[in-house]
């Protein structure tokens, strides 16, 4: 029976996902997979204590891939009617005759099939109204404004909700599927002191609102940062340690996942090609891949092809110990899927034994960065250039703001010179890290 809020059950999608795959067979398809979702969720968010924008949603999809020998088609739609999902099928297999033949596509190989979907716990409906999620908003802002007199703008505080089913299958006879949620609150606001304006925010993300940090908490943190970047100073350009806040050292880590990834091997557009084996970083850099997490946030049986998730050591001691791949990335390096279709699950980095504090002290002088602008990382050579604001830190304590400047240097380089890993560990996202001091970099400003 499905549930209220979802016009079919899971086990009414799975079936659904094979009756595409029969499809696709009566017209001819050697192989197909099939992958369709339902999700609902409710966004509330309020700024200076008035309701802003309530938003729903609820979505659906069908997403079909056919293969006749090497070629491939693909097709989708939002239209779970029989005789949509019909024309969606006969749309990707008449899309499949005109492609090129690739002898690199088709399934992922059915020995690496999930045999066991194992229950992750990460289904945790929020039973939440609009009116609760309303309070629990201002709740938050009005913590955030109650940080100092100096507050005097907000950008709003958001409590979000979400929650879905999936389910896939594929011509090897595998079927697969689970729920999932996601809930989160979040508060930004402005503070102005002369001549000075900043803006800072906090957020709290989870499977379950049980674990979600107080609205009180949240709001606190979000006016404590934005305060505490008023009356920013510029510094000189000079080459320092720099230490990457939290939240801003897993961008550190995507930036290495990313050149350790099928897609830019294969087409040989990252820094670390032909790395596998080799020390492509500090020997203080340990990263474990976790897929299996209890409510982890990127936590997942299967991969995105229904090939079954595993614990790894990605990076042991600074050297690397295995990329992240999909089936077709991986025949073209000619190696096996990692179970990385649709990207990596859990990268927990070791911390060590310092905190922030002790970590700033460790740097003694040198940037605290806490904001980075622009995209700016060239994944071909590791070239590495963000606009950034954070603080001035000398003898371990953080003196002054600064602001409108840049840091640089070579990812490649960044990722050796990593001299310390903070225990203040962000679990926020799919990787989870502390902060990251890096012995030296430029720092670019007057």
């Amino acid at each position: 029976m499905a549930d209220s809020r979802f016009s079919y059950s899971l086990n009414e999608i799975k079936q659904m996902s094979e009756d595409v795959l029969k499809v696709a067979k009566s017209l001819g398809a050697t192989s197909a997979e099939a992958e369709i979702s339902l999700s609902v969720g409710q966004n509330v968010s309020v700024r200076l204590n008035e309701v802003e924008n309530i938003e729903y949603n609820r979505d659906k999809g069908v997403s079909v891939t056919v293969y006749f020998g090497q070629q491939k088609g693909h097709a989708s739609t939002s239209d779970l009617s029989l005789q949509a999902i019909k024309d969606t099928v006969s749309a990707a297999c008449n899309i499949a005759k005109y492609t090129a033949k690739d002898t690199f596509c088709g399934l992922a190989e059915a020995s690496l099939m999930a045999k066991e979907i194992l229950d992750l716990d990460l289904h945790h409906p929020w039973d939440i109204s609009v009116e609760e999620a309303i309070a629990i908003a201002k709740e938050c802002e009005a913590a955030a404004l109650a940080v100092d007199k100096r507050i005097t703008n907000s950008e709003g505080a958001s409590v979000s909700t979400g929650e879905g089913y999936f389910a896939y299958s594929n011509s090897h006879g595998f079927t697969g599927g689970y729920s999932s949620s996601r809930h989160g609150v979040s508060c930004s606001v402005i503070a102005e002191s002369g001549d000075s304006m900043q803006r800072d925010y906090w957020y709290s993300t989870a499977r379950a609102a049980a674990d979600i940090e107080s609205p009180a908490a949240i709001g606190k943190r979000a006016g404590e940062r934005t305060v505490r970047r008023l009356n920013s100073k510029k510094i000189k350009t000079c080459q320092v340690p720099v230490i990457f806040e939290a939240p801003l050292a897993s961008g550190l880590i995507s930036n290495l996942v990313s050149a350790i990834s099928g897609g830019n091997l294969y087409r040989k557009s990252s820094f670390l090609l032909d790395s596998l084996g080799k020390q492509i970083a500090s020997p203080l850099l340990n990263i474990d891949e976790e897929p299996h997490l209890k409510k982890g946030l990127a936590s997942s049986p299967f991969d995105s092809e229904g090939v079954a998730t595993k614990s790894r050591q990605l990076v042991k001691d600074g050297v690397l110990q295995g990329y992240v791949l999909g089936s077709y990335s991986a025949r073209k390096l000619g190696m096996q899927s990692t179970g990385n279709a649709g990207g990596n699950h859990n990268l927990i980095v070791q911390s060590g034994l310092l905190d922030l504090a002790g970590l700033l002290k460790q740097m003694g002088t040198g940037l605290f960065v806490t904001e980075l602008l622009g995209s700016g990382i060239n994944m071909v050579t590791g070239d590495y250039s963000r606009g950034a604001a954070g603080f001035w830190v000398e003898n371990g304590v953080i003196v002054h703001p600064v602001e409108e400047i840049t840091i640089a240097s070579n990812m490649a380089d960044m990722l050796k010179s990593i001299v310390g890993i903070g225990n203040d560990v962000n679990i926020q996202g799919s990787k989870q890290v502390g902060s990251i001091l890096i012995e030296r970099m430029t720092v670019a400003s007057e």
